[in-house]
């Protein structure tokens, strides 16, 4: 009987040390940074530079001094998105972009659920645009692929951040593609925006 209770207690110690990590995935953050990225490539977002407001009492100039109070700021989760790689292929991205735009607006390409460029639909487009779209659409996806890549590398992710980052991406790439321009929806189906 004696031994059956120490084997009973040898399970329930063993049973109660396994311990579940979780990590926590900020994909809040990578949204904000995923938004910033599609707006820069597709050449939104750029805001005219603004002059800085004069401090107006005498406790916020001695502020700008670094004395004095000061108000305190939760931490918040900041996304590495402006290495020197993310950095080059981000201006490659706004180049392909353009080269790409026209056979967005003809339909013959879309955004993916993956956050990739497909092919649509090609049967308006001569053989010359034909293997220039198909090139572009190769180039494009190796772009993202890499910026994806770079993205889960510089914040150490790790390799199961990579479909989270691309899910997220692909999330902000449909959200912001101009009405007329095909979108694949989550379950597959493509539709045009409207």
């Amino acid at each position: 009987m004696r031994r059956w209770h120490v084997f009973n207690l040898f399970w329930i110690v063993l049973v109660a040390s396994c311990v579940t990590v979780n990590v926590y995935f900020p994909a809040g953050a990578v949204q904000k940074a995923a938004d910033q990225i599609v707006d820069d490539v597709q050449g939104k977002g750029q805001k005219p530079a603004t002059k800085p407001e004069a401090p107006s009492s005498f406790l916020e100039r001695i502020k700008t001094f670094g004395i004095g109070p000061r108000e305190a700021y939760a931490a918040e989760i900041n996304v590495e998105v402006s290495t020197p790689a993310i950095r080059a292929l981000r201006a490659q991205m706004k180049e392909t972009f353009q080269a790409l735009k026209p056979f967005y607006e003809r339909g013959a390409v879309g955004e993916t659920n993956l956050g990739l460029v497909d092919i649509r639909d090609t049967g308006s487009l001569s053989l010359k645009e034909k293997a220039d779209v198909k090139r572009l659409v190769d180039q494009k996806n190796k772009e993202r692929m890499s910026l994806y890549n770079e993205i889960v590398t510089a914040n150490k992710f790790g390799p199961e951040g990579l479909p989270q980052v691309q899910k997220i991406f692909a999330n902000s790439w449909r959200s912001k593609a101009p009405a007329g321009w095909w979108v694949q929806g989550d379950n597959g189906a493509w539709e045009k925006k409207k």
